[in-house]
């Protein structure tokens, strides 16, 4: 991790609950508790200015709810998350600064097709940030600034008169890209924002974040289940399971020498590009009810390696040489 004086974003133990019950009369007459969705459990990570940080893992393991806390369109159960030294997650801090912290963080979601109103003309949807944060400057300013905005993400500023309906899918996301610039970012965070778009298509989105991020200085969380577009993107990578990090380290650590057993298992199922005859192995079993969890380690009904002691004792985040893995058959030399 960075020294603190270059941390932009740290989370310390965060979590978030759903109540997932049926309803009370429903409880009442089947004699059944409250049933709770643990999507992420103690998740504690801290990202410098001006990189990268990648979550990846499994459908369901809790990446996008991690990417939703830190923007703050949920509430975390517990835990608290740091915006340049402010506690977001604080009430009292919701006061004069949050405006300013709101218009220095924005996100880019997945579905393109879905993130943009139908019914606005795309110059209006990108100037709706500036009307939010009071930097439209009149309507010149604002046409302006959205010309500027078009021409940044690789589109004419004629298409701010078009409608969504009218561009392609790659198109859209850099209209997406193009309404979280607009009010200047230091942070962003890409909740899977390629992969909705063809693969040739990915590769322009995500070469043209790349060459954003090297131009403004900015900050990327980004969520992704493509390791490819991971090793691409990143400087760090954190390697999510069932609402847990268990693995994480510098990107190049991560696929050259992974230490945790299901990181392995993700690496190994990779295709063998090279061709060196590598045997693929996919990732085995099926990923637990996030509702009721196995005891101890979540991942010991899938790990080869597990003992007795990963199906009681739940494993902490520990660092050995750059790297910090929560697991027993590591820090015990099994692995």
């Amino acid at each position: 991790m960075a020294d603190e004086a270059g941390v932009l974003v740290e989370a310390t133990d965060i979590a978030r609950f759903f109540d997932v019950s049926r309803p009370a009369l429903a409880r009442m007459i089947a004699r059944e508790p409250r049933r709770t969705l643990r999507a992420v459990d103690g998740v504690s990570f801290a990202i410098p200015r001006g990189r990268t940080l990648s979550l990846v893992g499994e459908s369901g393991c809790g990446k996008s709810t991690v990417a939703r806390l830190v923007v703050g369109l949920y509430r975390p159960t517990r835990g608290r998350i740091g915006f340049d030294g402010t506690d977001v997650t604080d009430p009292a801090a919701r006061g004069s600064g949050r405006g300013s912290i709101r218009r220095r963080m924005q996100m880019i979601f997945q579905d393109p097709y879905a993130s943009l109103n139908p019914r606005w003309r795309v110059g209006g949807t990108i100037a709706e940030p500036l009307h939010a944060f009071g930097e439209a400057g009149g309507r010149a300013g604002a046409n302006e600034r959205v010309a500027a905005l078009l021409t940044q993400v690789g589109l004419a500023p004629a298409d701010s008169e078009k409608f969504p309906h009218e561009f392609s899918g790659g198109q859209r996301q850099r209209i997406s890209i193009a309404r979280a610039l607009a009010s200047q970012p230091e942070f962003l965070v890409c909740d899977e924002p390629t992969s909705a778009l063809d693969v040739s298509v990915q590769a322009q989105i995500l070469n043209l974040m790349k060459d954003l991020q090297a131009q403004f200085g900015l900050t990327y969380l980004f969520i992704s289940h493509n390791l490819a577009v991971v090793r691409h993107m990143s400087d760090t990578v954190g390697v999510m399971y069932l609402g847990r990090i268990v693995e994480i380290a510098p990107a190049e650590t991560v696929f050259r020498a992974p230490r945790h057993p299901y990181t392995r298992l993700l690496m190994d199922a990779l295709p063998d590009i090279a061709m060196t005859g590598r045997a693929r192995v996919p990732v085995g079993g099926e990923v637990p009810n996030p509702i009721s969890p196995p005891a101890g380690c979540h991942f010991h009904p899938r790990c080869p390696l597990a003992n007795d002691r990963c199906r009681r004792e739940s494993p902490v985040l520990r660092e050995a040489a750059g790297t910090s893995v929560a697991c027993h058959a590591v820090e015990e030399g099994r692995a």
